[in-house]
C-alpha cells in the first residue's frame, strides 16, 4: 500500500523553501565575483534573459514531474515513464549532483561559520589586507580545522531535515529566509550610505561590452542552473510535496522573480563597500573570504557588519544544503522503504565521508599528488565534474523527456492543473523542447572545452 505523500502546509511555505534553496550560495559567493569577472551590466541582463528563457521553462518542468508522479528524482521517472525507463538516468544524475555539492559545499559553508567566530572576536582589527588574506589561506589550509565546521554545517542540516518536510524543511527554510532577507535589506540600507554606492549602481547597470564575450552568456547560463536548484532533483522533490491544485507557474514565476531581486541587493549589499575602497570588483571567490573582510575592517560599526554578512552566509547556506541532503534522502526512502532517520543519517554520512577530501583540498595533506595529477584540487575537481557535466546533463535530459518523451497530454494537464495561465502550454513546450535543450548544449560544448565560441563572435 502506498504510503500517503506529506505536502507542504502552505503555499508560503513552499516559496520560503524553494526560495531558500534558489538564492544559497550562489547568491552571495558566486554570483558577486562572477558579474564582476564578466563586465557587470550586461552580464547581468543576460543572466536575467537565462532565467526566463532556460531556468524558468524548465524550474516549471521540474516541479510537474514532482506533482504530477507524487515522487522524488528518481521516481518521477518511473512512474511517468513505466517503472524501469532509461530516462530515470535523469533523476540519478540529479540525486548524484545534490549529493556531490553538498560534499564540498558544507566545507565552503562550514568556512562561513568559522568567520562568524572570527568576526565577534575581530579577527581583523589593525591587520593589513595581505594579513587578513593569509587569514583564509591559513583557514582553507588547516584540514583539522575545515573537518571541524565541515562536520558541523553536516549535522546541523541533517538535524534540520530529520524532523521532515513541515516541520523541519518548512519551518526552518520560513524562519532562515525571513532572516536572511531582513539582515540583507539592513545591510542594503547601510550600503545606500557609502561613497561607493552611486560606482555600484554604474557597474551593475551600465551596458558596457568591456570583459563581455559569448562565453559570458555561457557563463550566464550556467549560473541560472546554479541560482534557480534545477537539474539537481531538488525541484523534482519540493514538487512532490506540493498539492494538485497549487499553481505551479505563479509559484516558479516568483521563485525566479525572488532571486532577480536577491541578486540585485546582493551586487547593491557588496559592490558600494567594493567600490568605497577603490577595490577591483573581479577579484575572483577571494573577494569574500578575502577581501571583503579587510574592507569590512574600515568601516564604523565593523564588528557588527562583518558577523551581519557572514550570518548571511551561513543562513543562505543551510537553505539549500537543506534541499541537497532531502534529495538523497527522499529518494533513497522510496526506493528502499525505509525510514527518514536512517535515510537522512545515510544521505547526510555519505556527503561528510565524502566531503572529508574537500576539507583537506588546499592542505595537501590527503591525496598530495591529486593536483599534479588532475590539474586542481579535490574540491575544485568535484565542483567542476558537478558544474560542467552533471547538472547540464541532467537539465538536457530532463528536457528532452519533457519536451520529447513524456506525452503531450500528460504535460498538457500538470501544466495547466491549478493555473490560470494555461493558455501559456504551448509557449512552454515550445522552449522546453527546442531553446532549453539547444542552449544546454552549447553550455557543455563551451564549458568542457570542446570548441569555444568566442572564436566566431569575436572575429
Amino acid at each position: 500500500m502506498k504510503q500517503k505523500r506529506e505536502h507542504w502546509g502552505s503555499k508560503v511555505g513552499f516559496l520560503f523553501a524553494a526560495i531558500g534553496s534558489a538564492i544559497g550560495l550562489g547568491i552571495l559567493w558566486k554570483f558577486p565575483y562572477t558579474v564582476g569577472q564578466n563586465g557587470g551590466g550586461l552580464f547581468l541582463i543576460t543572466y536575467f534573459i537565462c532565467l526566463a528563457i532556460v531556468g524558468l521553462p524548465l524550474l516549471i518542468g521540474e516541479l510537474i514531474l514532482g506533482r504530477g508522479s507524487e515522487r522524488a528524482a528518481v521516481g518521477s521517472f518511473m512512474v511517468l515513464h513505466k517503472g524501469s525507463t532509461p530516462w530515470k538516468l535523469a533523476g540519478w544524475l540529479g540525486v548524484l549532483a545534490s549529493f556531490l555539492i553538498m560534499s564540498f559545499y558544507s566545507v565552503i559553508a562550514g568556512w562561513g561559520m568559522s568567520y562568524i567566530l572570527m568576526s565577534l572576536t575581530g579577527f581583523y582589527q589593525g591587520l593589513t589586507r595581505p594579513e587578513v588574506a593569509r587569514m583564509y589561506t591559513d583557514l582553507s589550509q588547516s584540514g583539522s580545522i575545515s573537518l571541524f565546521w565541515h562536520l558541523l554545517f553536516t549535522a546541523v542540516t541533517m538535524g534540520i531535515v530529520f524532523s521532515g518536510v513541515r516541520k523541519g524543511i518548512e519551518f526552518w527554510t520560513k524562519l532562515m529566509t525571513r532572516v536572511f532577507l531582513v539582515l540583507m535589506v539592513c545591510l542594503f540600507l547601510y550600503s545606500l550610505t557609502l561613497d561607493g554606492f552611486g560606482k555600484a549602481c554604474d557597474f551593475l547597470f551600465s551596458l558596457k561590452t568591456e570583459n563581455f564575450q559569448f562565453s559570458s552568456a555561457i557563463e550566464a547560463l550556467g549560473l541560472a542552473f546554479w541560482t534557480l536548484s534545477i537539474g539537481q532533483g531538488i525541484m523534482i522533490s519540493y514538487g512532490s510535496y506540493m498539492r494538485h491544485e497549487a499553481d505551479v507557474l505563479q509559484l516558479a514565476g516568483i521563485v525566479a522573480f525572488s532571486v532577480v531581486v536577491v541578486a540585485i541587493l546582493a551586487g547593491l549589499t557588496i559592490f558600494p563597500i567594493v567600490f568605497s575602497f577603490d577595490v577591483a570588483p573581479d577579484s575572483g571567490p577571494g573577494l569574500v573570504f578575502q577581501t571583503l573582510p579587510y574592507l569590512f575592517a574600515q568601516l564604523p560599526g565593523s564588528l557588527v557588519i562583518s558577523t551581519i554578512f557572514f550570518s548571511l552566509f551561513v543562513f543562505t547556506a543551510l537553505t539549500s544544503a537543506i534541499p541537497l541532503i532531502e534529495v538523497v534522502a527522499t529518494n533513497i526512502m522510496e526506493l528502499h522503504e525505509i525510514s527518514r532517520k536512517k535515510a537522512v543519517m545515510i544521505a547526510g554520512g555519505g556527503t561528510f565521508l565524502l566531503g572529508i577530501p574537500s576539507a583537506f583540498a588546499y592542505s595537501g595533506t590527503l591525496f598530495p599528488e591529486w593536483k599534479a595529477v588532475y590539474g586542481m584540487n579535490f574540491l575544485d575537481t568535484v565542483n567542476t565534474l558537478v558544474s560542467i557535466w552533471i547538472i547540464p546533463i541532467c537539465g538536457l535530459l530532463t528536457s528532452l523527456f519533457l519536451g520529447w518523451i513524456l506525452d503531450r497530454s500528460v504535460a498538457f494537464k500538470e501544466f495547466t492543473s491549478g493555473t490560470r495561465f494555461g493558455v501559456l502550454f504551448s509557449v512552454w513546450y515550445f522552449f522546453v523542447r527546442f531553446i532549453v535543450p539547444l542552449t544546454i548544449i552549447v553550455i557543455i560544448i563551451q564549458k568542457s572545452g570542446l570548441f569555444n565560441f568566442d572564436i566566431i563572435f569575436s572575429s
